[in-house]
């Protein structure tokens, strides 16, 4: 029973990867064929993986065809409502939980993504390791569950905030100062932090998508 499941689970987790990091983006039809092909492996399974992301509105219909979701401007509002709450809940759980070389491994990341200012995408991806970090520092395995359930919808926006000029210097500033709030365990201080970031972050996200339109 285990190994009937497990192919289905590894043609989701696949195609997941696939769809966070930007191989398949929003209005990217996906083809079972061409899928099973990519990955090896069989169409069975690749057909249950898309359900399960159907399910979960990663994907969507178009005509018989199913396309990587997007998010209208409502969708995007809604996902950082619940996005900033949870991040600053996290934070706030961090400053009380995380050990010692958790804070140390925070800090080196920050250091460590200075390198990679003027590369939005190559930031962007450090910069979901370093929240990713904090989800793990506030031991409560539940937030850290509905916060991968948000950050896989996060995936279904073609852009990302640290794209706009100037943005990854000062989201890194923001980031230290996370840090700095969980490493003196100041719990309200560090839930501030992380929301102020991350209403930061939306703003200019809203910036960038209304240059888009005519």
């Amino acid at each position: 029973m285990n190994q009937a499941r497990t192919p289905s689970k590894d043609a989701y987790t696949l195609i997941l990867d696939a769809i966070d990091s930007g191989v398949y983006r929003p209005g990217d039809r996906l083809v079972e064929s061409e899928l099973a092909e990519r990955f090896g492996v069989s169409r069975t399974p690749i057909r249950e993986a898309l359900q399960r992301l159907e399910t979960q509105s990663l994907l969507a219909r178009d005509g018989r065809s199913l396309i990587v979701a997007s998010l209208d401007h409502n969708q995007m509002a809604e996902l950082y409502v619940v996005r900033t709450e949870l991040e600053g809940l996290a934070a706030r759980l961090a400053a009380r939980h995380a050990s010692d070389e958790e804070i140390l491994v925070l800090r080196e990341m920050v250091a460590e993504d200075q390198a990679l200012l003027g590369d939005p995408s190559t930031l962007a991806r450090a910069n979901r390791r370093f929240h990713k970090m904090i989800h793990l520092a506030s031991h409560n395995r539940f937030l850290v569950q509905q916060l991968d359930l948000v950050h896989r919808s996060m995936a279904l926006m073609a852009t990302t905030s640290l794209a706009a000029e100037g943005r990854g210097q000062i989201a890194l500033g923001e980031h230290e100062a996370i840090v700095d709030a969980i490493a003196r365990r100041d719990e309200e201080a560090a839930y501030r932090a992380l929301r102020d970031h991350i209403s930061v972050a939306f703003v200019t996200r809203l910036k960038l998508d209304s240059q888009k339109v005519d």
